[in-house]
């Protein structure tokens, strides 16, 4: 224990000295990461404020072409890209006084520029106002000059000023920002040698630790593995047991149906018999016939009942007319029942008797639970047959449940699905509130 507290004791010591190592390394970031923050400002700032300039010059240029068309065509739609240029241009200078703001140098030139602008736009103005006033050669005269031209000179030089200036603020952000890299890259040496340290140290006081560790963590995996192989051969029981009880008890169905279409179906067919022969032998008795016309109704009921107990215990037309025949009857008689239309798509399939039933008790439960529960108007059963495998579906457009809060013995899905896995399949449940549900489960259709 003693030992166990020395090594915890350097353990804390090691993790002090990486935390310093850390804290140290966050405030040289930090001091990096403003000088470049203002670094990237001063750049960002540079290039909008060239961005501006060269906005402005093509401004320019605009509303000289726009000035020319319209002088020589007189046509107003020519005037379109000068009146445009002329309120960009405003707009562009006084982005540029905003970007200015405490640099005398840069604001010098700007005055500078915008007086020249000022005088082009006069010049350019005054040659519209007098072809507008149809004085079309006083007009030509102000274009010949060589004052629009001059001033575009003046324009293109203060512009060259000002984005010399900027390229200045840019190349010094760019030392700044390489100045704080080189800092940071100093910094961080040093750190990570600091770091290396600490995380030696760490390193070896962790390792005795991690000895006694692993003897523990061995411990627990022996025992964990003990519980979980108990765990599978618990579970591997169960599902047998579950298996052997389903296969008993279609078995018990199976004989339970038999002898009740061998002797309970005898007696009444004998008793039918005896009631047509009293019938036959009772012709002038009207009260007689009466009842004994009473008793053959419910005869007829008695053998209409035990067919329909025999067939939920053993559909005998699973062995006499084939799978699909026996899934079209169950549907069709579920709808009558029920009210509830049933569309079927049901493709043949070839497979063995237990998966015949195996699909036919899905499709008979899956039924019973749309009619005692979904509150479903449509249900639809479908069975593709996909070579090595078969699909099966059963899907209403019923209220639904939510899967995830649903027991595990919900409406028999639990049964439904030891069955399907039974045969070697999957079953799937989708549903949610107010959106049906739909049970699909994928059989092989040889044994596995």
């Amino acid at each position: 224990m003693l030992k166990r507290r020395l090594l915890f004791s350097k353990l804390v010591w090691s993790l002090g000295l990486a935390l310093l190592a850390a804290l140290v390394l966050a405030g040289i970031n930090e001091a990096g990461y403003r000088q470049s923050t203002k670094a990237l400002a001063e750049i960002s700032q540079a290039q909008e404020a060239r961005f501006a300039i060269n906005a402005l010059l093509q401004d320019v240029l605009d509303a000289e072409t726009g000035q020319r068309g319209y002088l020589l065509t007189g046509e107003a739609r020519y005037r379109e890209p000068y009146d445009s240029a002329i309120q960009d241009i405003g707009v562009h200078l006084a982005r540029l006084r905003v970007l200015y703001a405490g640099r005398p140098a840069e604001q010098i030139q700007l005055a500078q520029l915008a007086d020249h602008l000022s005088r082009k736009l006069a010049e350019m103005d005054m040659s519209l106002r007098l072809t507008r006033e149809g004085k079309a050669d006083a007009s030509r005269f102000v274009l010949t000059t060589d004052v629009g031209r001059e001033e575009m000179i003046r324009i293109r030089e203060q512009a060259a000023a000002l984005t010399a200036l900027s390229d200045r603020s840019l190349q010094a952000g760019r030392e700044q920002i390489a100045r704080a890299l080189a800092l940071a890259r100093a910094g961080i040496g040093l750190i990570a040698l600091a770091g290396l340290l600490a995380f030696f140290l760490y390193l070896r006081q962790t390792h005795a630790l991690q000895s006694a560790g692993e003897r523990q963590q061995l411990a627990l995996q022996r025992e964990r593995n003990t519980l979980e192989a108990e765990v599978r051969e618990r579970t591997a029981s169960l599902a047998e047991l579950a298996t052997h009880l389903q296969e008993v008890r279609e078995t018990e169905r199976g004989f339970l149906a038999r002898e009740l279409h061998d002797e309970l179906g005898a007696l009444l067919t004998a008793a039918k018999l005896d009631v047509a022969r009293l019938k036959s032998r009772l012709a002038d008795a009207p009260e007689a016939i009466q009842r004994l016309q009473h008793l053959t109704e419910l005869l007829n009921s008695g053998i209409a009942l035990k067919r329909r107990i025999i067939e939920d215990l053993r559909p005998s037309s699973l062995s006499n007319l084939g799978l699909v025949a026996s899934l079209e009857i169950l549907g069709r008689e579920f709808a009558d029942r029920s009210g509830i239309q049933v569309e079927m798509v049901l493709e043949p399939v070839v497979i063995d008797e237990a998966r015949q039933l195996t699909v036919y008790r899905m499709i008979q439960e899956g039924l019973t639970n749309i009619g005692k529960y979904a509150e479903a108007t449509e249900a639809t059963i479908v069975l593709k047959n996909y070579d090595n495998h078969l699909i099966v579906e059963v899907t209403d457009n019923g209220r639904g449940f939510d899967v995830q809060r649903a027991r595990p013995s919900t409406h028999g899905l639990a049964g439904m699905r030891h069955r399907v896995e039974a045969a070697g399949g999957k079953l799937t449940v989708n549903s949610a509130p107010g959106e049906g549900t739909r049970l699909q489960a994928m059989l092989p259709t040889r044994a596995l």
